[in-house]
């Protein structure tokens, strides 16, 4: 069976560069979904409290027969349960919503710098990961002037910083910094939430290696060295998002990919959200 290659972090550990995203998989299908997943390669899954459907993610490793030791799962802290004791009550009802003893990886899921209280949430992930409950931490949506108050304020670099990326927002300040401070770039929405779809230069290159202009924009975020967690509720759509290592996109392809940048966002801004 083909698995996808991991990425090292900054904490010693290791994440896997495709994973599965669940935004929008409705709990009752989140199972069933997971576990077909997991027999088809993926050993990433990637899921928050504001999905409501960490309890299927858990079924669905537990019914996968794969060890969990083997996986790699993500959760987030939303933004109505920042700071120090909401923040810990959000993270043991993800434990117990999940099932598990720990997570492998736990993420603020947005900075909501009007809070202020993303430095205080932090420092609780801090005390998360030295209790060993969340392996690695880090955090989502975070730009360069957030990640650099962090670093002002706390001891701990973030492992990971997911964040929007696709062809139309390539967030080359954001990953540039990333790569600098050691931080691995996770893209959400990175097929665009479908407006990939009848795309002359992703259609091209498709039809150039064989390939769908999915699997082309997939396989652009692994050569940029991101982790990507494409999502879908189609078990056949799953299967065919992780079919991506038997080509490799070439500099002409990658060179006609980077004129799309437009700075198209399909959600909010860091600093409104």
């Amino acid at each position: 069976m083909t698995l996808a290659p991991s990425l090292s972090l900054n904490d010693g550990r290791s994440i896997p560069q495709l994973g599965l995203g669940v935004y929008k998989v409705a709990d009752s299908a989140t199972d069933a979904l997971v576990a077909g997943a997991i027999d088809a390669g993926y050993r990433h899954i990637d899921t928050a409290t504001l999905y409501r459907n960490e309890r299927g993610v858990g079924a669905g490793v537990r019914a996968s027969g794969v060890p969990r030791e083997e996986l790699f799962v993500t959760t987030k802290v939303w933004n109505t349960e920042q700071g120090r004791d909401a923040t810990l009550h959000a993270f043991d009802t993800s434990l117990r919503q999940l099932g598990f003893d720990y997570v492998d990886l736990y993420l603020i899921h947005w900075p909501v710098p009007a809070q202020g209280l993303f430095v205080e949430t932090w420092r609780t992930l801090e005390e998360l990961k030295a209790d060993g409950r969340a392996r690695s931490i880090g955090v989502s949506n975070f730009e360069p002037h957030h990640l650099d108050t962090l670093q002002r304020e706390t001891d701990t670099v973030p492992a990971v910083n997911q964040v929007e990326l696709h062809p139309w927002l390539q967030q080359r300040a954001v990953r540039e910094y990333d790569e600098a401070h050691g931080i691995v770039t996770e893209s959400w929405s990175p097929l665009a939430r479908g407006r990939i779809a009848g795309e002359p230069v992703l259609d091209r290159i498709a039809a150039k290696h064989g390939t769908t202009p999915g699997q082309v924009t997939i396989r652009w975020h692994l050569q940029l060295g991101a982790v990507v967690i494409p999502k879908s509720s189609s078990l056949d759509r799953v299967r065919g998002n992780f079919d991506v290592f038997g080509f490799e996109l070439d500099a002409e392809d990658l060179e006609a990919i980077e004129s799309l940048e437009s700075g198209y966002r399909t959600g909010p801004h860091p600093d409104t959200m």
